[in-house]
């Protein structure tokens, strides 16, 4: 049985438990966790997730039992520093993504992929060992498969013996799926991606890097795929505005200034 998740640095925000850590910290707790052959899963948090935590109990659960949880979206960096609760910096995912891959090509990390399309998966692992020359793929799996053959999924999984498991399928399947299985599937260091493997292919493209400092990166991915993410966007990103402002509300009525003054 794997250690609890650490709390030292830890915060809460709306809810959720945070890290406290920079880029560098993060890639530094999972190394450690590959070196020292612990267990370690990284959760990212972005608003629709902080939204879906509130009725969705298992997914909350998981997102709890994360020894690594970092801000992927810049309004959740936003929101930490409105509420009293900085953050160093966001650490999305997909650049976490891209720092333990380098980490594997330079340290021989054996690295597992599950998820994404079957052709957008190899196009994107062949991209990768373009790029990074020593990468051993130690197995991959595509996403699209029944929940009866989870159980061979994971069998395989431990068979190919990885030191990271990257899991590309969406929220909040990937939750459940490393909520439940994580901690038996053989990885030290797991963690979901989402549709970062789409990115890699090149079936969609990343926001510019002015936008994603603006926090409007959730805009141009809906520009790409404004039938699947449109109203789920614009419903989640409506509710977590109004769970900030909520949030305020309430912490200014409590502060002991207004108790006196009333």
């Amino acid at each position: 049985m794997a250690a609890p998740p650490a709390t030292e640095g830890r915060v809460h925000l709306l809810g959720s438990p945070l890290d406290a850590v920079d880029m560098e910290e993060a890639v530094a707790r999972c190394r450690a966790a590959i070196d020292t052959r612990g267990y370690l899963q990284h959760m990212s948090i972005n608003a629709a997730k902080l939204v879906s935590m509130r009725t969705d109990e298992e997914l909350r659960r998981s997102v709890e039992a994360c020894g690594l949880i970092t801000a992927d979206g810049q309004s959740v960096v936003w929101a930490a520093r409105l509420l009293g609760t900085p953050l160093p910096e966001r650490v999305a995912g997909i650049d976490l993504m891209h720092r333990m891959l380098a980490a594997a090509d330079n340290l021989g990390y054996r690295v597992y992929f599950l998820g994404a399309k079957p052709e957008v998966l190899e196009t994107a692992i062949e991209k990768l060992r373009a790029q990074l020359p020593d990468l051993i793929v130690a197995g991959r799996q595509h996403g699209y498969f029944k929940d009866a053959e989870t159980d061979a999924i994971a069998a395989a999984i431990r068979e190919s013996k990885p030191d990271i498991l990257f899991v590309a399928m969406s929220s909040p399947r990937k939750e459940h799926f490393l909520g439940r299985l994580g901690r038996d599937l053989g990885a030290p260091f797991t963690m979901g991606v989402g549709g970062s493997i789409d990115v890699v292919a090149g079936v969609t493209t990343r926001a510019p890097k002015y936008l994603q400092r603006a926090g409007l990166e959730w805009a141009y991915r809906m520009l790409q795929e404004p039938r699947r993410l449109g109203k789920r966007y614009l419903l989640t990103n409506f509710k977590f505005v109004g769970m900030v402002l909520r949030e305020l509300v309430t912490r200014r009525s409590n502060a002991p200034g207004d108790a006196a003054t009333s």
